[in-house]
């Protein structure tokens, strides 16, 4: 099951995916962030969470957040591993920030249905982490007032 959704997850990515987050995330997705200390409940702040972070490697200014603007197309974001079994896929990425280099881990875990129910991310090294903190609050925080 993991691969379709998976296949689905990069076509989104790449703007081919017609149902877009909507028809990727379960109603009741769990959000896991390198930066937040608490899961984040729900498609809506799951939504939010990955938009923000579209925008961010994406050096947008929120916009492409809101029109879902694919991360993969003229950035340094990719995809470098993948690793599925059953229910779970393990998808490393590279990008960079600021000039610095980033390293991550999406974990993502899908129901029967296709739906993903877990979306967590890992980051590495802490300057890293450091950077995305500073920029994913910038980008929620104007995304709030839009």
């Amino acid at each position: 099951m993991i691969e379709k959704t998976i296949a689905n997850w990069h076509n989104h990515l790449r703007g081919q995916h017609p149902g877009g987050l909507d028809d990727l995330l379960a109603d009741d997705c769990v959000f896991l962030s390198p930066v937040v200390f608490t899961p984040q409940r729900g498609k809506d702040i799951t939504k939010a969470y990955l938009s923000a972070a579209f925008a961010t490697f994406d050096g947008g200014d929120g916009a492409s957040a809101a029109a879902e603007k694919p991360v993969e197309s003229g950035t340094t974001f990719g995809y470098v591993k993948e690793v599925m079994s059953g229910h779970h896929a393990f998808l490393e990425f590279e990008t960079e920030m600021d000039g610095k280099y980033v390293n991550g881990v999406d974990i993502i875990t899908c129901n029967d249905e296709g739906k993903i129910v877990e979306f967590k991310v890992m980051i590495r090294p802490l300057q890293a982490v450091n950077a995305v903190h500073q920029q994913m609050a910038a980008m929620l925080a104007g995304m709030k007032k839009a």
